[in-house]
């Protein structure tokens, strides 16, 4: 009994698929000529064609709040950028603003400190955990401060 019905959700989820463009496929059908029929069938779209989202635009979002769009396209997300900190770095207390080499400022948001002594231009990578919370990790050290994007 259990078979029968896994077998009649099987078909119902697959029927669903194979109807998808009823309308063009019946549009195929009713072609008298075998060639451009092949050709109707041919152009058919299998699914909806989707261009990958520009790096550039990626990196430039990274860390901002999602701005509600339309949901026509999923976007791209990237899981870490890297720059560097522009001029002479000294470390971080609690809510110190770090301003990154490609214009990004970024605020520390936990009651994390550090000192650096005599890091200049330090390379840095902001990586995405899989809760979707951000680190600073600076070169030279291995603490890590908790970030929230600003500008």
């Amino acid at each position: 009994m259990k078979a029968k019905h896994t077998y009649l959700y099987l078909l119902l989820f697959v029927s669903g698929a194979a109807f998808a463009d009823d309308t063009a496929l019946t549009k195929c059908r009713t072609l008298p000529d075998a060639a451009s029929r092949l050709a109707c069938y041919d152009a058919i779209p299998t699914g909806p064609a989707s261009a990958p989202a520009p790096a550039q635009t990626v990196e430039k979002n990274f860390g901002l709040k999602p701005v509600a769009k339309p949901a026509t396209k999923p976007v791209e997300e990237t899981n870490s950028i890297e720059s560097t900190i522009v001029g002479d770095f000294d470390g971080w207390s609690s809510n110190a603003r770090i301003k990154l080499a490609n214009g990004q400022v970024w605020r520390v948001v936990d009651g994390s400190e550090a000192y650096l002594p005599g890091a200049t231009n330090p390379k840095v990578k902001i990586v995405r955990n899989m809760f979707g919370t951000l680190f600073l990790k600076i070169e030279g050290t291995n603490q890590s401060p908790k970030v929230r994007r600003e500008e």
